[in-house]
């Protein structure tokens, strides 16, 4: 699934390391992320992986607003 997460972390000097230590999440899943190879990632992780990193999930997906 198409997101920024790659971009994000680089803005945020941040890596799947720190992300995981910080969150939980697992690395398979930032890494799936990370490479968009994740089809279907769950609500509760992108909501959790969006508060650690203070954006919204529009700003995750690169969703613009008009």
């Amino acid at each position: 699934m198409e997101n920024e997460f790659r971009v994000i972390l680089a803005r945020q000097k941040l890596k799947i390391a720190d992300v995981y230590k910080d969150t939980g999440i697992s690395k398979t899943t930032l890494y799936g992320l990370y490479e968009e190879t994740t089809k279907h990632p769950s609500a509760t992780t992108i909501l959790k992986l969006c508060k650690y990193l203070e954006i919204t999930p529009n700003d995750f997906f690169g969703i613009k607003k008009d």
